[in-house]
């Protein structure tokens, strides 16, 4: 990954609906999910969604792929990952580190 295609994969996820569709995709997983489907998860109407989906398609962010008469969105996880990759790359002053997430307490129900 450039600068240039990481800067526009953080401007694609620098907008609360596309960073929700992504991360809906996300949880989704590898079956991905349709416009309708996601529509109602997020309570968005298709054509803003429709919007937001191309800008993310646009980033390389999610591929769509039809499938008879419907299409399923999915994350590219290659991508963020390489977006993650970049961002990471040089982290630590060049010293061998390791990268911990911050363990975050979920609640109990």
């Amino acid at each position: 990954m450039n600068e240039d295609d990481a800067v526009t994969a953080l401007a694609a996820l620098a907008q609360g609906m596309r960073l929700r569709v992504f991360r809906a995709l996300v949880q989704a997983g590898p079956q991905g999910l349709t416009p309708g489907a996601l529509s109602a998860l997020l309570g968005v109407a298709g054509s803003t969604l429709s919007f937001h989906l191309k800008e993310l398609a646009h980033a390389g962010l999610v591929t769509p792929q039809r499938n008879g008469r419907h299409l399923i969105y999915r994350p590219e996880l290659a991508r963020m990952n390489s977006l993650l990759a970049y961002l990471t790359d040089d982290c630590c002053q060049g010293q061998a580190c390791e990268l911990r997430p911050l363990a975050v307490a979920k609640p109990c129900c």
